[in-house]
């Protein structure tokens, strides 16, 4: 544990004239009050503001902030009074106590409004003195450092909050190596594995290569001496745990497959010697392109300036290099701090930009503050605070200015699902900022998102693939379990009309609830789903409803309409030709039975389906009840319909009935026996391609020496065209013969 005399040598290292008195005071105060207070780790409470204190001397601040670290838990966790520290210290380091300790208060975990209202108060607290944001930093970082000693549940929550909260409020202000070792201690208790994972290869990583980074320095730094910048400094160091698994994750990248772990700092004395360092360096190894930035001529929000590049430099090692001035340098260790050292400095050679105390980061803080006292815009308030804070999320707005926290990446469908279930369900499209966009386009901060809705739309089950958010996927499911529910027991509840209309008896759905039991269905919606989906058999209802029936195959006269054909196997179904006139149909209601199913164009959420072989407009076709498949239709040519002879309730009669608009093409199979020569395959699909046909898939098998036996998946318009084809096909000299395959 530091003494005092150690507190007040530690300041007077880098500040001569530093009031010993207030440090003095302070120490002894805060000693006093804390008194036999223990930390959760069993070490006197006291070495914790003591801890605080020492990161802040660090920073090099000065001894009112050094102060307030001492104090900084003695009203929160004392009998310490506002008004008795107003009195010791001054109100000055009294608002800075309370001000920190109002902030300890709040709830920062808390995703929703009310995590917005105590940002708010954050913020409020930290902008009138940036001290304030200081100590809490420091005081944060030294609770993370000694965070073992607390209840798991614990460390989660205040692993959770620092990396969502302090650790990019670090960042903002400037503050990197604060943010890097926030960072990497949150990650440690919020995904031990990975944690524990990455740190053993990055050990593994360090033996393989010992003695390599110290190599790169010399080298470096030998290069810069022969080329006049003897004053430069090169410092080499392996990226921290949690910046690799970021990479690792945001690049979806394997740690083997990364190349630069290690990072190398390049420091001089101005600005025209960063870009000669960068011209020698440049000169020597090759340059990896696309990872150069300058931020020296153009410096970040939070003022950090540097040159980044990346080479293939000494050993065939790709590391990536930092060049800056040592003034630069201090600014990316401790942001806003750093700008106290500087604030008598004036500007020599044009080395920096500005000397003032206020920084660009802590500007951002005193613009929230301006934006505040405005009023009546919360829209500003987080588009100018919470959204430059947190990079991995997007904060978009609805028409009336509610805010919907979304996580990066997020599209309008996420957005909708964030405000409503029943939102999103009927989301059919979307305004962004006043524009029509197209539902996949990912939101952007400060968005304004409106959402155009309609009564009857049903999410498509491809949405999920789409959207980014937890709830947006499950409402999703939800929605597209529930839709193929309901065309399931629509097709169920006709298949038992129809099967209870051939036995002659009456189906209601009053008449299923008695005998649910025996069906092992929960309602009966279920068991008409059941029905639909080909788990339950038709008959096997109308033996639970009616016991005493007794199935009889039911004979059916040969149809003499045009375009109506019969089938030996199933009774009591009709099939029409298409194309014939709709008054070939007429009365087949009344003479053979329930109207065949229309098939007008699948979905990618329907219950019908093709047979392997595929189907055309044209093919004579009928559908099979499958179990868990819902209706597979099949050419009636195909040999796969024999297996069902003996199972007359899985047919269904279906007829085509598509649109003249209709702009599907459908699957069909054919095999070609072609011969064996160059140009052959070429011929094939030319011609294939002339008659506006599309190939889906092919195969080839050599059978003979002369021949080869081409398999193709054509997507067609209807039969005709088929046929055509197929003609053209066998006039080809290098087809031998062409067949349609049904399967």
């Amino acid at each position: 544990m530091m003494r005092q005399y150690e507190l007040v040598e530690r300041v007077q290292k880098y500040k001569p004239d530093v009031n010993e008195a207030l440090l003095n005071r302070a120490y002894v105060y805060a000693m006093q009050k804390h008194g036999q207070q223990k930390r959760a780790s069993g070490d006197p409470y006291i070495s914790h503001p003591l801890e605080v204190a020492a990161i802040l001397t660090d920073m090099r601040l000065d001894e009112s902030t050094i102060a307030v670290a001492l104090l900084h838990d003695t009203i929160e966790d004392t009998s310490a009074t506002r008004g008795e520290i107003d009195e010791l210290f001054g109100e000055d380091i009294g608002a800075l106590v309370e001000g920190l300790t109002k902030i300890k208060k709040l709830d920062l975990v808390s995703k929703k409004a009310k995590q917005a209202e105590n940002l708010r108060k954050l913020l409020l607290a930290i902008s009138d003195d940036v001290r304030v944001l200081l100590v809490k930093l420091a005081d944060r970082l030294h609770n993370m450092r000694t965070l073992d000693h607390m209840t798991p549940e614990k460390r989660a929550r205040i692993s959770e909050e620092t990396m969502d909260i302090y650790a990019p409020l670090a960042g903002r202000m400037g503050m990197q190596d604060m943010r890097e070792e926030l960072e990497n201690l949150s990650f440690r208790h919020i995904n031990p594995e990975a944690f524990e994972t990455v740190t053993k290869k990055l050990e593994e990583l360090s033996r393989r290569n010992e003695g390599l980074i110290r190599k790169i320095e010399d080298e470096l730094r030998e290069l810069l001496v022969v080329n006049g910048l003897d004053d430069a400094l090169v410092k080499g160091r392996q990226k921290t745990v949690y910046s690799v698994f970021r990479k690792m994750q945001s690049k979806s990248l394997s740690f083997e497959q990364l190349s630069d772990v290690y990072a190398f700092r390049i420091l001089v004395d101005d600005i025209p010697a960063c870009y000669a360092a960068l011209g020698i360096v440049h000169t020597r190894w090759r340059v990896v392109p696309g990872r150069f930035k300058d931020y020296i001529s153009t410096p970040k929000q939070n003022d950090y300036q540097s040159i980044h590049t990346t080479i293939v430099g000494p050993s065939r090692q790709r590391i990536e290099l930092q060049i800056r001035t040592k003034r630069m340098h201090e600014i990316a260790e401790y942001g806003i701090a750093a700008h106290s050292l500087y604030k008598d400095k004036e500007v020599v050679n044009g080395d920096e930009r500005t000397t003032s105390p206020r920084s660009n980061a802590y500007a951002m803080l005193r613009r929230t503050i301006e934006s505040l006292a405005e009023g009546d815009n919360p829209e500003e308030f987080l588009e100018h605070t919470k959204l430059e804070l947190f990079q991995d999320q997007v904060f978009t707005f609805t028409p009336k200015g509610q805010l919907i926290t979304l996580p990066r990446g997020a599209t309008p469908i996420d957005f909708a699902y964030a405000v409503h279930t029943n939102v999103g369900d009927t989301c059919v499209g979307a305004k962004i900022n006043g524009r029509i966009m197209p539902l996949v386009t990912r939101l952007s901060n400060g968005d304004e998102v409106e959402i155009i809705r309609s009564g009857i739309q049903v999410p498509p089950p491809a949405w999920e693939e789409i959207v980014v958010t937890g709830k947006a996927r499950a409402a999703i499911r939800r929605a597209t379990r529930a839709a193929v529910r309901k065309q399931y027991a629509g097709l169920g509840y006709r298949i038992l009309e129809r099967t209870f209309d051939r036995a002659g008896k009456s189906f209601s759905r009053d008449g299923l609830k008695p005998v649910l039991h025996r069906l092992g269905q929960k309602d009966v919606e279920d068991a008409i789903a059941s029905v639909g989906r080909g788990e339950l058999s038709s008959l096997d209802v109308l033996r639970a409803v009616f016991p005493d029936y007794q199935d009889e195959r039911v004979t059916v006269k040969p149809n003499t309409e045009e375009g109506w054909f019969n089938m030996r196997s199933a009774a009591g179904m009709v099939f029409k030709l298409p194309g014939k006139a709709k008054s070939a149909l007429e009365g087949a209601e009344t003479e053979t039975g329930p109207e065949a199913l229309p098939i007008r164009g699948l979905s990618g959420n329907a219950e019908v389906h093709f047979s392997a072989g595929g189907a055309v407009p044209g093919d004579r076709i009928v559908g099979i009840m499958e179990k868990d498949k819902g209706i597979t239709i099949y050419p009636i040519q195909s040999p796969a319909l024999q297996k069902f002879d003996d199972e007359p309730e899985r047919w269904i009669d279906v007829r085509w009935d598509l649109d003249e608009a209709n702009n599907t093409r459908f699957m069909a199979r054919i095999m070609i026996n072609a011969l064996n020569e160059p140009g052959t395959l070429a011929e094939v699909t030319q011609t294939i391609a002339t008659s506006d046909v599309n190939i889906r898939s092919m195969s080839m098998t050599r059978v003979a020496t002369d021949f080869t036996e081409v398999h193709i998946d054509l997507e067609v318009w209807d039969l005709r065209q088929l046929n055509q084809l197929m003609g053209q096909l066998k006039e080809l000299q290098c087809v031998s013969t062409i067949s349609r395959v049904f399967t």
